[in-house]
């Protein structure tokens, strides 16, 4: 089964887009390729339809927005549970986000038969901070996209290391090819700044979108946050306490 992540850029026309697809077989997830740095929606709609035999894509955005202000309720239950832990959500609203490029690849995608939340052919919704907490079990949200350069280069370096782990993991392996090791290399993050860094952080959140996409076909235990009417958060249970149940 030939998935996607994506870590859609709030305005994809100006800001780049990562995307990283993988070949899941049984419960072994192999990343087949990384694309850092695709600019636009049509770019972004276009790289998804030619990933052949593609059947589900999570993506790190607000895919559904129909509320005029404020947030949508589902970013309002996310945040209470897991504002203690610094995960919030931003608010999406059609105020100020009235011609969103989200919705609008999310909509091309419905069209394609990419359905929300469906069995088969899938989109889902996701939140990789959260996310990161559960499959991890962090105690709090990771720091690495904020800060100071340093501090920066030293959570992604946490978060390439916490990927790598998922080698092991008995719900869903995650098998990384040597060809995208530069992505996790320590020497390599630190040499990174500006764009660079940005670019390497947007990758490695792209695989993230993957894997959760991963646990989504899989059938690992997840909450979907709010409903496809007001719109959704996919979020997996811990992947930790999966472990505990099925040992």
């Amino acid at each position: 089964m030939i998935l996607a992540g994506v870590d859609l850029a709030w305005f994809p026309d100006k800001n780049p887009t990562a995307i990283a697809t993988g070949d899941l077989i049984n419960s072994v997830l192999t990343v087949v390729d990384i694309q850092p740095a695709v600019f636009g929606i049509q770019n972004i709609l276009s790289t998804l339809i030619r990933t052949e035999s593609l059947q589900g894509v999570a993506i790190d955005a607000s895919l559904i927005i129909n509320n005029e202000t404020g947030q949508r309720p589902c970013e309002k239950k996310v945040s209470k549970v897991y504002g203690s832990r610094y995960a919030s959500c931003h608010a999406s609203n059609r105020k100020l986000y009235p011609n969103a490029a989200s919705v609008h690849l999310s909509q091309e995608l419905e069209s394609l038969g990419y359905m929300h939340l469906s069995a088969n052919k899938f989109q889902i919704e996701c939140y990789p901070q959260p996310a990161i907490i559960e499959i991890f079990g962090l105690p709090e949200r990771l720091k690495y996209k904020k800060g100071r350069v340093l501090e920066k280069k030293s959570g992604q370096k946490v978060l390439a290391s916490l990927i790598r782990s998922l080698s092991g993991n008995n719900v869903l392996k995650l098998d990384v090819p040597a060809e995208f090791d530069l992505y996790f290399d320590e020497d390599h993050i630190d040499s990174l700044k500006g764009k660079t860094l940005k670019s390497n952080e947007d990758a490695l959140d792209a695989i993230v979108c993957l894997y959760i996409a991963g646990l989504y076909a899989v059938g690992a235990e997840g909450r979907a946050y709010g409903d496809t009417g007001s719109g959704y958060v996919w979020i997996p249970a811990s992947v930790y306490r999966l472990l505990s149940c099925t040992s």
